[in-house]
C-alpha cells in the first residue's frame, strides 16, 4: 500500500497549491476516491476536509453538506484521530460549521428547526473546544438577516462588533463586506461605502472579496451621487466574479447596476452569459431568487428601451424548464421578464413561508421599485446595435434585383438565400441569370457536383429565353464558364475562344470573361487583363451594362495583381463616376477604393468609402458582408486617429460576428483596443479578459493569446489595477516564451518590471530585466527592444549605484549611433549623467547631461533638453556650486517656455538659489515669471 499512499500525499500537495476551480475539484475527487480505494478513514478525512472547502468555493452545496457531515461525525467519534484542524492551510472543521447554516438557509427545503439545530450544534462545539463565539454570532447574524428578521440581525450585529475577534471570526475582507451589505439593505449607505473603501484601501481580499463587497456598494454609490466610483466598482467586481458560478449573487448585483444606469444592452448580455448558472447549484435557491429578480428587472428595462422582442439566448435550455416552464421556441426579453418575476415570487413565497416573515417579499418589492429609478452611467462595452434596415422585396422581381445586387457584390451566403425567392420568377431570362449565379457560387464553394446538378435547369431556361447558342456552348463546356478551375476547363475555353466568330457577342464576352477569371486565379495578370478588355468590348456590343461592369471589376483585380496602384486608382475613380452601377457593384468598388486609400495613408477618405459601403450593404440585407465592411471601416478610422468612430464600427462587427457565429474574439479584440484608445480602460480590461477566455477555450495558438494577455495587462494598468496587470504581463511572457517570440516576451517582462519598480520592488524588477536582456538577445532582429531593455536595466543599475550600468549605456549608445537613432542617443546620455550623479561624479554627470540637452534640442525636443539642464543645475546647486548652476537654470527656463510645469519648477528653484546667493533683485525678477 506504500505506493498508493505516496500518490495520495502527492495529490494533497497538488490540491493545496491549485487555485479553486474545475481542475482543483477534479483533484479533490481523485483524492477521495483513492482514500476509499486504500481503505484508510484517516486519509479519507484529510481528503473530505478539502472536499468541503472545495465544494463551498465552487458552489457544490450538496457535496459540501455530505462531506461536512461525514467529517463531523468522525471528529465527534474520535477527536484525536480526526482533529478539527489539520493544519494544512485551509479551513478547519469549526470554521466550516459557518458554511453549513448558510447552506441550509439557502434552500427552503430545509426547515427553521434544522437551521436552528445546526446553529445550536455549532455553538456547542465551539464551547466544548474552548473557542471564542465570534464565528457563532456571525452565523446567527447571517441567519437573522437572510430570514428578514432585521431587528434581531441588528441586535446580533452590535453584539458581534462588541465581541473580541478570534481565529474563527470572519477575515477583515469578509467581515467588512458582510456588514456593508447589511448597511446597504437598511439604508445606511454612508456606512456601507465606508466599510468597502476601508477594505479596498487596506488591500483586504478573500475567496470572493473584494468583488462581493464592491457589488454591495453599487447602489449606495449611485444614491450618494458618486457615479464614477460606482462604475469603477462595477467593472472591477464583475471582472473578478464573472467566471465562477458560485458568484451568482455578485453577478446579480452587477446586472441590477447595468439595468438602472442606462446600460440595458450590457444587462441583456450579462443575463445571457449567466442564465445557465441558475442550474449550477440546485440547493443554492436563495441565490436563484436574487438572480431571477435581477434578470426580471434587467429584462423589463430592455423592454422599456424598445427591445422587448429581442430573443434571450440560452433561456430555452432544458435545465431551466423547472424555473420558467415548458415553451416552444425562444424566449423574448419581455416574455422572460414576466417568467422571471413569477419564478422569483414563487421562490420568495417558499422562503417566507418557511421563515414566518415577509423578508423575501420586501426584497422583491425593493427590486420592483428600482424599475422606475434611472442613473446615467454610460458603459460602452455593450450597446444595442442599430443598422439601416433592409427593405423586404414584395415579389419575385424584387427578389431578383436583391439577388443580383448581392451576387454582384460577392455576398455568397445572402445571395443563395435570396435566390430561393427570386427563382419564383416565371421570366426564363431572369431564371437563367439566377441559375447562373447559383452554379457559380456552388463552384466557388467547392460544391462542383451540386453545381452540375443545377446546370440542366440553367440550359433549359436559356433555351426558353431564346438563347440556344449560349445553352449549346455551356452544354459543351460544362462548368468551365462558371469558374471551375481545372486544366480541362482552361482547354475547353481556349478551344471555344479560338472559334468564337459565329457566336453572339454576349457569348463571346462570356467566354473571354470566364478565361480571364481563370488566368486571374493563376496570377497570370497580363493575360487576364487582355481577355477582360476583350470581354468588355463584346458586352458593350451586346449592350449589357451589368456584365460590362463586372468585367471592369475583373480588370481592376488584374491591375491590382500587377501592383499598379496608380492605374487601379484611376480605373476605380472612372468606374465609380458611372451612373449605371448597381448597388452591389458600387459597394464592392467602394470597399476596394477604401483599401487603396488606406494603403496610401488616406485613412479618413478610405473610412468614408467603407462607411458608404456599409450603408449600401445594410440596405441589401448582406449581414455577413456587413460585418467585414464595418471591420474595414473601424480599422481605417482607427488608423485615421479617430478611435471613437472605430469603436462604433467595431461594435457592429462584434454583434454581427455573434449573430453569424463568426470570429467574435477577433472583433472584440479590436473593440477592446478602441475602448482603451478612447480612455475606457476598465471596459477594455473586461473585454480583453473575455476575449482571452474565449481564446483559451478555443485553443488559440500561444502567440495570439499572448498578444491578448499583454493588451489586457495594458488595460489593467491604465485602470489602476497594477497588481492584476503584473500577473497578466507575467502570463503574456509565458505564452510568448511558448511561442518562441523572444522580443515580445522580453517586452512583457520589461513592462512587468516597470510596474514593480513603481512600487519600490526594485530587486524583483532588476531580476526581470536581467531575464529580459538574456531573452531578447536570442532575436538578432529586435534591435529596438534590445535597446529598450538594456536601457531600462542600465537605469535600474544606476539607481543602485551599480557600475554595470555604464557598459549597458555604452551598448545602447552604440546601437543608437549605428541606427541613426538620435533621440535614443540623447536619452541614454541623459541616463548616464544621472547614474554618474548618483555616484558623486559631478563634473562627468553635468557634462553628460548637457550633451544630452544639446542632443534633444538639436532634434527639436526642447522639453527634454530643459529637463536635462534642470538635472545638471540641481546637481551643481546641491554640491555648493550655486553660481555655476544659475546659467543652467536659466537655460532650462528658456527651454520650458512651452512647458508650464518645467518652467514653474525651474523658476521656483532658481529664485531660491539666487536669494541664497544674495542676488535678491534677480530672484524677484525670476519669481515674477510665476505670475
Amino acid at each position: 500500500m506504500a505506493r498508493p499512499k505516496k500518490r495520495f500525499q502527492q495529490l494533497l500537495e497538488e490540491i493545496d497549491r491549485t487555485p479553486w476551480g474545475p481542475a482543483e475539484q477534479a483533484l479533490v475527487s481523485d483524492a477521495v476516491a483513492l482514500a476509499l480505494e486504500i481503505g484508510d478513514e484517516r486519509l479519507e478525512y484529510e481528503a473530505r476536509m478539502r472536499q468541503t472547502a472545495s465544494a463551498n468555493m465552487n458552489g457544490a452545496t450538496d457535496v459540501m453538506l455530505n462531506s461536512f457531515a461525514w467529517c463531523l461525525a468522525h471528529h465527534d467519534a474520535d477527536p484525536q484521530r480526526f482533529p478539527a484542524d489539520l493544519d494544512y492551510g485551509g479551513a478547519d472543521l469549526m470554521w466550516q460549521f459557518k458554511w453549513m447554516a448558510s447552506a441550509l438557509r439557502s434552500s427552503p427545503a430545509f426547515s427553521v428547526e434544522q437551521i436552528s439545530a445546526v446553529l445550536d450544534d455549532m455553538e456547542a462545539h465551539y464551547r466544548t473546544a474552548g473557542l471564542g463565539l465570534s464565528g457563532v454570532l456571525t452565523a446567527r447574524f447571517e441567519d437573522a438577516w437572510d430570514a428578514g428578521r432585521i431587528d434581531d440581525a441588528e441586535t446580533l450585529r452590535v453584539q458581534l462588533e462588541a465581541t473580541p475577534r478570534d481565529e474563527h471570526s470572519h477575515c477583515d475582507a469578509c467581515g467588512r463586506s458582510q456588514f456593508a451589505g447589511f448597511f446597504a439593505d437598511t439604508d445606511r449607505d454612508d456606512e456601507a461605502i465606508r466599510l468597502v473603501e476601508e477594505m479596498i484601501e487596506g488591500g483586504f481580499s478573500c475567496g470572493e472579496e473584494p468583488e462581493h463587497a464592491l457589488s454591495r456598494a453599487l447602489l449606495p454609490y449611485l444614491r450618494a451621487g458618486r457615479p464614477d466610483d460606482a462604475k469603477t466598482a462595477h467593472l472591477r467586481s464583475y471582472r473578478l466574479a464573472k467566471d465562477n458560478p458560485d458568484n451568482l449573487r455578485i453577478v446579480a448585483n452587477n446586472i441590477v447596476f447595468a439595468a438602472i444606469t442606462g446600460n440595458e444592452a450590457r444587462a441583456l448580455t450579462m443575463v445571457e452569459r449567466h442564465i445557465a448558472w441558475l442550474a449550477h447549484d440546485g440547493l443554492n435557491v436563495d441565490a436563484h431568487f436574487a438572480a431571477l429578480a435581477a434578470f426580471a428587472l434587467a429584462l423589463d428595462r430592455v423592454t422599456a428601451a424598445g427591445h422587448g422582442q429581442t430573443p434571450v439566448r440560452g433561456a430555452d435550455s432544458a435545465a431551466l424548464v423547472p424555473l420558467f416552464g415548458e415553451r416552444e421556441g425562444v424566449w423574448s426579453a419581455a416574455e422572460l421578464a414576466a417568467a422571471s418575476w413569477a419564478a422569483a415570487e414563487r421562490i420568495g413565497n417558499a422562503f417566507d413561508e418557511r421563515d414566518g416573515t415577509d423578508g423575501h417579499a420586501r426584497s422583491l418589492a425593493r427590486m420592483r421599485a428600482l424599475g422606475s429609478v434611472q442613473y446615467d452611467v454610460p458603459i460602452r462595452s455593450d450597446a444595442f446595435v442599430e443598422t439601416a434596415p433592409a427593405s423586404t422585396p414584395l415579389d419575385a422581381d424584387g427578389w431578383f434585383e436583391r439577388a443580383m445586387n448581392l451576387g454582384q457584390y460577392g455576398a455568397e451566403k445572402e445571395t443563395l438565400d435570396a435566390l430561393g425567392r427570386a427563382l419564383e420568377s416565371e421570366d426564363p431570362a431572369k431564371r437563367a441569370q439566377l441559375l447562373s449565379m447559383r452554379i457559380g457560387i456552388l463552384v466557388a464553394l467547392d460544391h462542383a457536383e451540386k453545381a452540375a446538378e443545377v446546370l440542366p435547369s440553367r440550359l433549359e431556361a436559356l433555351r426558353a429565353a431564346g438563347l440556344s447558342a449560349q445553352a449549346d456552348l455551356e452544354e459543351r463546356l460544362g462548368l468551365a464558364t462558371f469558374g471551375l478551375n481545372t486544366p480541362e476547363s482552361a482547354e475547353g475555353l481556349e478551344r471555344e475562344l479560338g472559334a468564337d466568330d459565329g457566336l453572339p457577342a454576349w457569348s463571346r464576352g462570356d467566354l473571354a470573361l470566364s478565361r480571364a477569371s481563370l488566368h486571374l486565379m493563376a496570377d497570370e495578370t497580363d493575360a487576364a487583363l487582355d481577355l477582360a478588355e476583350r470581354a468588355a468590348r463584346h458586352f458593350a456590343t451586346a449592350d449589357d451594362a451589368r456584365l460590362s461592369n463586372t468585367t471592369t471589376l475583373v480588370a481592376l483585380s488584374a491591375v491590382l495583381g500587377k501592383g499598379d496602384l496608380e492605374a487601379a486608382s484611376v480605373l476605380l475613380e472612372r468606374f465609380l463616376a458611372q451612373d449605371d452601377l448597381s448597388i452591389g457593384h458600387r459597394a464592392r468598388a467602394l470597399q476596394t477604393r477604401a483599401r487603396l486609400r488606406g494603403g496610401n495613408e488616406e485613412y479618413a477618405l478610405g473610412a468614408a468609402d467603407a462607411d458608404e459601403a456599409c450603408r449600401l450593404l445594410a440596405g441589401l440585407g448582406a449581414t455577413s458582408a456587413l460585418g467585414s465592411a464595418h471591420l474595414l471601416a473601424g480599422a481605417l478610422w482607427e488608423d485615421a486617429g479617430d478611435p471613437e468612430k472605430a469603436l462604433a464600427r467595431y461594435r457592429v462587427t462584434s454583434r454581427i460576428a455573434e449573430q453569424e457565429d463568426g470570429d467574435r474574439a477577433g472583433a472584440d479584440f479590436r473593440l477592446a483596443r478602441a475602448m482603451l484608445a478612447v480612455g475606457d480602460a476598465e471596459e477594455a480590461a473586461e473585454l480583453f479578459g473575455t476575449v482571452l477566455e474565449r481564446e483559451e477555450q478555443g485553443e488559440v495558438p500561444a502567440g495570439s493569446r499572448a498578444m491578448t494577455a499583454s493588451m489586457l495587462a495594458r488595460a489593467l494598468a491604465a485602470a489602476g489595477e497594477f497588481g492584476q496587470s503584473v500577473g497578466a504581463y507575467g502570463y503574456a511572457a509565458e505564452l510568448y516564451g511558448e511561442a518562441e517570440q523572444h522580443a515580445d516576451q522580453a517586452l512583457s517582462l520589461l513592462e512587468r518590471a516597470k510596474i514593480l519598480a513603481r512600487f519600490d520592488e526594485h530587486d524583483d524588477a532588476i531580476e526581470l530585466l536581467e531575464s529580459a536582456s538574456e531573452i531578447v538577445r536570442k532575436d538578432p532582429e529586435a534591435i529596438g527592444t534590445l535597446a529598450d531593455v538594456l536601457h531600462n536595466l542600465g537605469q535600474a543599475y544606476g539607481g543602485r549605484q551599480d557600475e554595470r550600468a555604464f557598459a549597458l549605456f555604452d551598448e545602447v549608445a552604440a546601437l543608437a549611433q549605428e541606427h541613426d537613432a538620435g533621440w535614443l542617443l540623447a536619452d541614454v546620455t541623459d541616463s548616464r549623467g544621472r547614474a554618474l550623479g548618483s555616484l558623486g561624479r559631478i563634473d562627468e554627470a553635468v557634462a553628460a547631461a548637457l550633451t544630452a540637452s544639446d542632443g534633444f534640442a538639436g532634434l527639436g525636443d526642447v522639453g527634454s533638453a530643459g529637463g536635462s539642464e534642470l538635472f545638471a543645475a540641481r546637481l551643481l546647486a546641491g554640491n555648493e556650486r550655486g553660481a555655476d548652476a544659475v546659467p543652467l537654470y536659466r537655460a532650462a527656463l528658456d527651454h520650458g517656455a512651452e512647458f508650464p510645469q518645467l518652467r514653474e519648477v525651474a523658476a521656483l528653484e532658481l529664485g531660491t538659489l539666487l536669494e541664497s546667493l544674495g542676488r535678491t533683485s534677480e530672484a524677484a525678477e525670476v519669481r515674477a515669471l510665476l505670475d
